[in-house]
C-alpha cells in the first residue's frame, strides 16, 4: 500500500486499486482550482501506472462533493471572460478526462453531492450511493448553469430527467437518482464499502485490455454512422480475438481455468 498526499486529496494505491479521495471536509469537498489539478494529475498517474486495474473516487468526513467552492467564487466573480475561460475549460478537461479514462472508474458517493460534484461521479462509469446521499444540480439558483458537467449528467440521466433538474435546481435522495439512472445503486450507509469493493472485484475479474476498449466503444460508436460502426466494431473484435488477452481469455474458458489477469 502507498499514500501520495496532495493539498486537496488523498491518493492511495492499494494493489491494482488506486483510491482517489476529495480532501476537503471542513467544506464538504467543494472543489477550488488546485484541487482541479491535483484531480487531473491524480488521474493522469493512475492511467500511466500499467499495474492499476481500477480507480475508486470519493469523498473524505461526510460528504461526496459540495460543489465549487465559495471562497473560490469570491475570486472569479472578478474573473475577466478570458480568467474564466481558462478555469471552465481545466474543469471540462477533468471531466473528459475522467470519461475517457481506458480504466474502469467507479464513484463512491458517501453524502451530499451538489452542482459540479455530480459531474465528478457522472464521468465515472459506475456511481455506487450511500441511502444518506442527497443530490441537486442547483446552478439556477445563483444564474448559473451546469455547462461543463452536462454532457455526462445528460447522458446518465436523459433530457427528459435533465430538464427537470437543470431547470428547477430541486434536491432529491439518492432513491430519486437511481430512479433516473444517476447513479448505478443504493445501499444502507453501513453497507456502501461492502458494495464498492464487491464491484472492485468484478471489475478486476474482466480483461484490462477488454475493460479499455468497452470503453473505447460506448465513446465511439454512438457518434458514428451504421456503416462507420459496422467496419469498426467488426475490426474490433477481430483484432481482439487474435490478441494476447483474447487468445488467454477463450482459453481459459474453454479449459474451465481462471485467465491469467485474475491470478495475478
Amino acid at each position: 500500500m502507498s499514500e501520495k498526499r496532495y493539498q486537496t486529496i488523498l491518493f492511495l494505491r492499494q494493489d491494482k486499486v488506486v483510491r482517489i479521495s476529495l480532501n476537503r471536509p471542513e467544506v464538504h469537498n467543494a472543489f477550488n482550482s488546485t484541487m482541479i489539478r491535483e484531480l487531473a494529475n491524480a488521474f493522469k498517474e493512475a492511467q500511466e501506472d500499467e499495474s492499476v486495474r481500477v480507480v475508486v473516487l470519493t469523498g473524505q468526513g461526510e460528504s461526496f462533493c459540495a460543489g465549487a467552492d465559495l471562497n473560490w467564487m469570491k475570486e472569479i466573480i472578478r474573473y475577466s471572460f478570458e480568467q474564466n475561460l481558462k478555469e471552465s475549460t481545466e474543469l471540462a478537461e477533468l471531466m473528459h478526462q475522467i470519461y475517457i479514462l481506458p480504466k474502469p472508474t467507479l464513484a463512491r458517493i458517501n453524502g451530499a453531492t451538489i452542482g459540479g460534484g455530480n459531474g465528478l461521479f457522472s464521468a465515472c462509469d459506475l456511481a455506487i450511493a450511500s441511502e444518506r446521499a442527497k443530490f441537486g444540480l442547483s446552478e439556477v439558483k445563483i444564474g448559473l448553469v451546469p455547462a461543463a458537467i452536462s454532457p455526462y449528467v445528460m447522458r446518465r440521466i436523459g433530457e427528459s430527467a435533465a430538464r427537470e433538474l437543470f431547470l428547477t435546481g430541486e434536491r432529491f435522495d439518492a432513491r430519486r437518482a437511481l430512479e433516473i439512472g444517476l447513479v448505478n445503486k443504493v445501499v444502507p450507509h453501513e453497507e456502501l464499502d461492502k458494495k464498492v469493493e464487491e464491484v472492485v472485484r468484478v471489475l478486476l475479474s474482466s480483461g484490462p485490455e477488454a475493460i479499455a476498449s468497452c470503453k473505447e466503444l460506448l465513446h465511439k460508436v454512438p457518434a458514428m454512422t451504421d456503416e462507420q460502426a459496422k467496419a469498426y466494431t467488426a475490426e474490433m473484435i477481430a483484432r481482439l480475438r487474435i490478441s494476447q488477452e483474447g487468445q488467454e481469455g477463450m482459453a481459459a474458458f474453454l479449459e474451465k481455468r481462471k485467465p491469467k489477469w485474475v491470478k495475478e
